[in-house]
């Protein structure tokens, strides 16, 4: 018997049923289908590298960003949850510092890491953050070296739901597993992450995904020390309240809008440095009215705007906590559209001049099914992507097809909060 043959019969193992249903979802047909899941990775890797000793299985998850759209980069608050669909990889240890990475539906990577510093050719790509993230443990006095992975993952890139980040973070994990004890602080796996997507990808970014998948669970993330953030999570079962999450893909690209990104943050620093600061955390509503008139002369309408949102979405996130800890779902679904409002009209990041309006329209048709009963809004950097919404749960069904008549079939995804970050199945 091959060695990943004796791993797939442990996946049966109760313990590892447990497991998976914690992860994944507690009915008996999700547990079958990520057994399944799991079992296909386990023999790919077999196929594709041979019996080449211990293979690890390492799991991250996705995120969903719940209030607090673009506060982290500006040393703001956040709601987020890690999400039920993830990243997966089945790893082996090399002897060298070789790394060959099979990604389904991409191309093959093989690559060295004798050299950690940032390769400015590799920036955008699945190597960038590989680097990155091996520079970063070691950096971190972490113990790394080659493998050999198999990957699948669930987060489709442009989802919404950071497949980038979920995909940082179980890199983490793998040379965690593989060369470590397993036991790094959720903190610092996010750190190295966003670093990795920062200063060898090439993409700017707040520290919001990565710590979400790191961490796990539902919080809310306060970034005024991005050295230290505090994370305070919270106990809510959505589903047992009566509402579904449920994120929209409405089909648009991400592709060739780093720039309509890194302009939010970017005016958003200089509205603060009116004021003398580098960020906007401590700017307040009544300062930026007293100076409005300067402000717009200096930085544009637009930078403006985007101030007034920050300082009132940073204000929100405290409201949507202690709404969901006092069980008050009203006056949280009504911060949540708040917030999508916000984003819409002030912050503009649901459609652009390279983008089409598909956000827009998917916002439209959630409001008009939704009034009154539920919550929508823009989900996470915007300009492209998804929706996030709440909706009854005896409505879900009549939503889900509603959108994907428009969205296209596969379009929403009903969303379950993960109550892990990082996570090593070991069979």
């Amino acid at each position: 018997m091959e060695r990943w043959d004796e791993m797939i019969r442990k996946l049966d193992l109760p313990e590892n049923r447990e497991r998976l249903a914690a992860l994944y979802g507690a009915d008996a047909e999700t547990v079958a289908q990520q057994q399944a899941r799991y079992a296909a990775l386990i023999r790919r890797h077999g196929e594709l590298f041979g019996d080449r000793g211990e293979m690890v299985l390492v799991s991250a998850p996705g995120r969903t960003e719940i209030g607090g759209n673009h506060t982290d980069h500006n040393r703001g608050r956040v709601l987020a949850a890690a999400v039920n669909l993830d990243a997966l990889c089945a790893a082996t240890r090399r002897e060298d510092r070789k790394v060959r990475f099979h990604s389904e539906g991409y191309a093959p990577i093989e690559m060295d890491l004798s050299v950690l510093e940032p390769q400015k050719a590799e920036e955008g790509t699945t190597q960038a953050l590989i680097r990155g993230v091996a520079a970063g443990m070691a950096e971190a006095g972490y113990e790394i070296g080659g493998f050999d992975a198999a990957v699948t993952s669930t987060v489709a890139g442009g989802s919404g739901l950071s497949s980038s980040a979920a995909l940082e973070v179980m890199l983490t994990g793998v040379l965690d597993a593989l060369y470590n004890r397993f036991d790094m602080p959720y903190v610092l796996r996010a750190q190295i992450s966003q670093r990795a997507e920062n200063q060898y990808f090439g993409k700017p970014s707040g520290l919001l995904d990565q710590m979400a998948s790191a961490a796990g669970g539902l919080a809310a993330m306060d970034f005024r020390d991005t050295e230290h953030p505090l994370v305070h999570a919270i106990q809510y079962d959505f589903a047992k309240r009566g509402y579904r999450l449920v994120v929209v893909a409405t089909g648009g690209s991400h592709a060739d809008l780093t720039d309509e990104y890194a302009a939010i943050p970017t005016e958003m620093k200089a509205v603060a440095n009116c004021f003398g600061q580098s960020f906007l955390r401590d700017i307040t509503v009544e300062q930026l009215l007293e100076r409005a008139g300067e402000i717009r002369a200096a930085c544009g309408d637009r930078a403006l705007m985007r101030a007034f949102h920050f300082v009132e979405e940073n204000d929100r996130v405290p409201v949507q906590t202690k709404a969901l800890e006092e069980d008050r779902i009203e006056e949280f679904l009504q911060a949540i559209i708040d917030s999508g409002r916000s984003s819409f009209q002030y912050l503009q990041n649901v459609y652009s001049p390279k983008t089409d309006q598909s956000l827009s329209l998917a916002l439209c048709l959630a409001e008009a099914m939704l009034k009154g009963k539920g919550a929508w809004r823009i989900h996470g950097g915007g300009f492209a992507g998804t929706t996030l919404n709440f909706v009854p749960v005896e409505e879900t069904g009549r939503f889900v097809e509603q959108m994907e008549k428009v969205f296209g079939r596969g379009a929403c995804k009903v969303l379950n909060i993960r109550p892990e970050g990082a996570a090593w199945l070991r069979c």
